[in-house]
C-alpha cells in the first residue's frame, strides 16, 4: 500500500511541477513581447536617448 501512495504522491507532484513550468513559460514569453513592443515603439517615436527603462 504504501509504494503505491509514494508512486501516487510523485506523480502528483510531477504533474504539478510541470503545470508550473509551463505557466512561467507562458509568463516569460509575455514579459519578453511586452519589452520588445516597448522597445521598439519606444526608439520608433523618440528617435533621442530616451528609454523607458533605467538599465
Amino acid at each position: 500500500m504504501v509504494p503505491i501512495l509514494l508512486v501516487l504522491l510523485l506523480i502528483l507532484i510531477l504533474f504539478g511541477a510541470g503545470f508550473a513550468w509551463e505557466i512561467l513559460w507562458w509568463f516569460a514569453v509575455a514579459v519578453l513581447v511586452i519589452w520588445l513592443l516597448g522597445f521598439f515603439f519606444t526608439s520608433a517615436s523618440g528617435g533621442g536617448r530616451s528609454r523607458w527603462y533605467r538599465w
